[in-house]
């Protein structure tokens, strides 16, 4: 991965030589006197030896040299092996007071790391981390890499077993027994070497039933989950068991439990498999409950969706819409005053075309459009939920406990119990004369006449039945909102608990992160400013306008025309033709390989499980063969006939046991990074800070939970949300289902895409934005961006109450004033919840879940003034100036274009995502990301080589450098077979590790000795 240049700022702070240190260097002379400066200055800074020359750079051996007044050419004749580095590396060490590490310093940085970090994180790469910032805080020099390795892997080991004693001592004796038993009983054990047959198939039922996805929306599903619930249930684990536990320590144990067989479980001791497999029990009773919850809702939505539709298509056939009814009227009128004292066959039905027919056509649509429709609906519903669901539904309330903190919703907690209570009671109509029924909001309306009958005996009763259906509507509402959560659930958990609980003592900290003013007055005043600004600069802007129109209409005030087009680039099809000319057509595993090679991005992937035989070169191949079938969406059975040597069963295994979710996020944005980093200022500008982000549908398999029917695409699937910078690379990629919100995928992206680039703005399109939005990105500090689909029917809002006459130019679009005073009063509220995504307490969808029009939270409110302020800021600025039109429209241009290259990349099974698991699918979706992001880097290193030449360089035009790319793939071929040849590599400049050049190879690619496999390039 290419270095940054030091700028002379960090020249100057890093590596100046002070007054103490000149003495140290002034005996010295020549190779020897550079030598010992900058491995002084090399070890004040990073608190260790460089480990050869190849480590310093090059601007800095420049700058000490010329302090100590000898060519920097000398260090090449440096000794760094012999007795005279050794000295010097005492004098150094004496100098700082620093000292080498010893067995004693080495067995209390072990202690160390094992009660203070190994307990919380448990990667050796972040554990080593604090393992040399201990070294430094102790004044130890450190160890080598291989004695680091061992300190760090002596700490997690140390850690672990204390861990687990821990946990295990915590359960009975009867717990740990039902726990054993789980991985008891199977004979068969799998080759965890070679990498064997599937995981689990030597699984007792219940481990296996615990370990299963559930499958689609259904009365069977519901019930499958609510016994795996009580199975896990039955082990009886402590509602704190992992209470004082890292939550990312508990999700390790989870990941690896559930990717061990019951065979290699066995062969942990005691408390280590106890303690992995209460994970793994203990995570998935929260993962089942919230599928339960999921279940609820959806099976209610559907019980309602469903009658509907079954009345619609009987009373379809029977419609008739009758036409002209104002002339029928007329007609009517005018008979029956004609002759007020005829019968009705011999003046009514004559005047009337069609005659008696044609008025009751007209009766009927009244009838199936009116207040008898509903009825029917809801007789309908009532008989799908007592024939069928209902099973279900009473079921789910033995095994869930739902409570609210808000007393305005205690009637449906009530009522929920009421319907418990009286779950077996025959085929009783009604409830009691004497029992209490709780009233909710959900009773009244359409249900109120449904819900309430009068019985033989003339009383008002309630119907069981329809109380039952419509409290379980009520519930899936509340639920929506988490106005109504449930215990024991991680998603659907009670809603306080997604803030942070150490707001107050960090009250000062967390305003401070987010750049707000401790004081609610000053906040509202610089809306309001910045408010004002805009629409006082759009107001008087106005008559110069000649794009923009603001007048009263029926379509809308607002009538904007669309910026004209730009010039087209004229010749970047000739640069693309070199590329190809230069490289040949180059198989997309290539782009992979060579990404990961000149990144090192495969460097940190270590077994799920902990452990790992496999070489670093053979596990390289087999990653890179793994993420292409992921990533081209071909599967691992088509690419493992390929060309390469490694069998199916290995490569799953590898993935198995190694690719994990959160290794292939990491590997992405390592890619990315590199890419950042690789980048010529030159030629494609200063970082951006800004992203585009849309969602695109995918195909996917039904029978599971998260597939859902989109109604814009037309068909089942799923969406993917990207990400992508202004420069075509994918910065982060997250599945979501259909219904999902599309504004806390946008937020969720900007906020935590883990790449180096700063997100000062976000490019979307209208599903990407609202005023809970705009709100929200306001507190978080970054610019919402989008392209309004109806910006006709936007209004603008007064930043002042009182003055009507103020901005005559916009007074079409205006609308009321903002509600300051509501915003001051919520204002800490609104930094809590902001805090909240900040630092991950819970996810921006779960926060946005209690921002909906169902809920009734005061903080809802104030946000959407917030947003409402902003929005209003938003669109004076993008009305008034054409530059930012052109800005989002090419942002959003380039996520066009990167939608078309994963079309391209994932061609395999159609597009379809062939699995009904989830983590299957998200794992298509991150392998995907790799592959585009390799593109990209390689794309940018052949760009780079090209247009460094000067005959190329100059033919860039203006708009040629504006519509520059790397994301193209006329020269790549994604299909075909996968033959993988780590020592064939594309030769790059500046990139290249020297090697013989064979004679076959003609297509711009020469093999080299890869000394390590994995090893980053310079």
């Amino acid at each position: 991965m290419a270095r940054t240049p030091l700028d002379l700022d960090e020249l100057v702070e890093h590596w100046t030589l002070l007054n103490d240190e000149q003495g140290l260097v002034s005996g010295k002379r020549g190779a020897t006197r550079l030598g010992f400066a900058v491995l002084l200055k090399f070890y004040t800074q990073y608190g260790r030896f460089p480990r050869n020359r190849a480590e310093l750079p090059g601007e800095a051996v420049e700058f000490v040299a010329r302090q100590v007044q000898v060519p920097a050419s000398e260090l090449e004749s440096y000794d760094w092996t012999g007795r005279t580095v050794e000295y010097h590396r005492a004098q150094v060490r004496g100098h700082l007071g620093f000292r080498e590490c010893s067995v004693a310093d080495a067995e209390k940085l072990t202690a160390y790391l094992a009660e203070r970090v190994a307990h919380k994180e448990r990667r050796p790469e972040q554990v080593r981390v604090e393992l040399l910032a201990r070294c430094r805080t102790e004044s130890i020099e450190p160890p080598t890499p291989g004695r680091c390795d061992r300190i760090v892997a002596a700490a997690l080991r140390a850690a672990e077993e204390s861990l687990t004693a821990l946990i295990s001592s915590r359960l009975t004796a009867e717990s740990i027994e039902r726990i054993v038993a789980l991985a008891a009983g199977a004979d068969q054990d799998d080759d965890g070497t070679a990498g064997g047959g599937a995981e689990g198939e030597d699984a007792p039922p219940v481990l296996a039933k615990v370990k299963e996805a559930p499958g689609n929306v259904s009365l069977e599903t519901m019930l499958t989950e609510i016994d795996k619930l009580l199975a896990v249930r039955a082990i009886g684990l402590p509602q704190d068991l992992f209470i004082d536990v890292a939550p990312k320590v508990v999700a390790g144990w989870q990941a690896r439990a559930a990717v061990e067989s019951p065979s290699h479980l066995r062969t942990h001791p005691v408390p280590l498999r106890v303690t992995l497999l209460a994970a793994l029990l203990h995570e998935r009773e929260r993962e089942i409950t919230d599928t339960l919850v999921e279940l609820l809702i959806s099976t209610v939505h559907r019980i309602g969706a469903r009658a509907e539709k079954k009345v619609t298509e009987q009373l379809i056939n029977a419609f008739k819409k009758v036409s002209g009814k104002e002339n029928i009227l007329f007609r009517l009128a005018g008979a029956s005053l004609g002759a007020p004292e005829g019968t009705v066959r011999q003046v009514v039905f004559p005047a009337v075309s069609g005659g008696e027919a044609t008025l009751r056509e007209l009766v009927h649509e009244f009838k199936t459009r009116g207040p008898v429709y509903r009825r029917t609906v809801q007789t309908t519903l009532k008989a799908s939920y007592t024939n069928h669901y209902r099973r279900g539904l009473i079921k789910l309330l033995d095994v869930l406990e739902f409570r609210s903190s808000n007393h305005a919703h205690r009637p449906v907690i009530e009522a929920l119990a009421l319907v418990a209570r009286y779950a077996n009671a025959g085929n009783t109509t009604y409830y009691p004369l004497g029992e209490t029924v709780p009233v909710h909001k959900a009773m009244g309306g359409d249900w109120a006449e449904v819900v309430h009958r009068t019985d033989k005996r003339g009383r008002r009763r309630v119907v069981r039945m329809v109380y039952e259906v419509v409290a379980f509507q009520a519930l899936r509402d509340q639920l929506k909102c988490k106005e109504i959560w449930v215990v024991g659930a991680d998603k659907w958990r009670n809603p306080d608990e997604d803030l942070p609980q150490d707001f107050e003592a960090r009250r000062a900290e967390n305003y401070r992160e987010l750049r707000k003013p401790l004081d609610a007055a000053v906040f509202v005043d610089e809306l309001r400013e910045q408010m004002t600004a805009e629409l006082t600069l759009l107001n008087d802007k106005m008559p110069k306008l000649s794009w923009l129109d603001i007048a009263e209409r029926k379509s809308g005030a607002i009538r904007l025309t669309a910026a004209e087009a730009q010039p087209e680039p004229r010749n970047l099809r000739r640069i693309k033709a070199e590329v190809q000319r230069r490289w040949g057509i180059v198989p997309l595993v290539d782009m992979l390989k060579e990404a990961v090679l000149r990144t090192g991005c495969l460097d940190a992937v270590t077994s799920v499980s902990g452990g790992g035989s496999l070489s670093p070169e053979v596990l390289a191949e087999r990653l890179l063969l793994v993420i292409y079938a992921y990533g081209t969406n071909t599967g691992i059975k088509a690419v493992a006939s390929g060309g390469h040597g490694h069998t199916e069963d290995e490569l799953r295994y590898v993935r198995r046991r190694y690719l994990s979710a959160e290794a292939a996020r990491a590997i992405a944005i390592q890619i990315a990074n590199a890419t950042f980093s690789a980048r010529s200022t030159e030629l494609w500008g200063q970082g951006s800070t800004a992203v585009a982000s849309d969602s695109t549908h995918v195909r996917a398999y039904d029978q599971n939970l998260f597939t859902e029917w989109h109604s814009r695409y037309g068909g089942r699937g799923v969406l993917i949300y990207w990400h992508v910078e202004k420069k075509s690379l994918a910065i982060h990629s997250q599945l979501i289902n259909c219904t999902a919100s599309e504004v806390a995928a946008m937020i969720e992206g900007a906020m935590r895409h883990g790449t180096t680039m700063d997100v000062e703005a976000n490019y979307t399109d209208s599903h990407g934005q609202s005023e809970i939005g705009f709100g929200i990105t306001r507190l978080l500090n970054f610019d919402l961006l989008p392209r309004i689909k109806r910006i006709n029917k936007v209004k603008l809002y007064r930043p002042v109450a009182g003055e009507p006459d103020a901005y005559p130019q916009l007074a079409p679009a205006l609308t009321r004033p903002i509600r300051w005073e509501l915003i001051a009063q919520q204002y800490d509220q609104m930094i809590k919840y902001a805090t909240a995504i900040r630092t991950r307490t819970a996810s921006t969808e779960a926060i946005l879940r209690r921002f909906t029009r169902n809920a009734s939270h005061p903080t809802y409110a104030a946000m959407l003034e917030v947003g409402r302020a902003q929005k209003t800021i938003f669109v004076a600025r993008y009305l008034r100036l054409r530059d930012l039109q052109r800005e989002i429209e090419e942002g959003l241009n380039v996520m066009e274009s990167s939608n078309g290259a994963n079309s391209v990349i994932a061609y395999g099974k159609g597009g379809e995502i062939a699995s009904n698991r989830r983590d299957e699918q998200e794992m298509f979706v991150l392998c995907l990301r790799i592959l585009q992001s390799a593109l990209v880097y390689v794309n940018t290193r052949m760009l780079q080589d090209i247009l460094g030449e000067p005959e190329w360089a100059d033919l860039l035009t203006p708009a040629d450098r504006r519509g520059l790319t790397p994301l193209f793939w006329s020269h790549v071929r994604p299909y075909g077979e996968v033959n993988l040849d780590m020592a064939v590599r594309l030769s790059l400049a500046a990139t290249t590790v020297p090697g013989p050049r064979a004679a076959e190879e003609t297509d711009g690619r020469e093999p080299v000795e890869d000394r390590q496999g994995m090893l980053p390039l310079p």
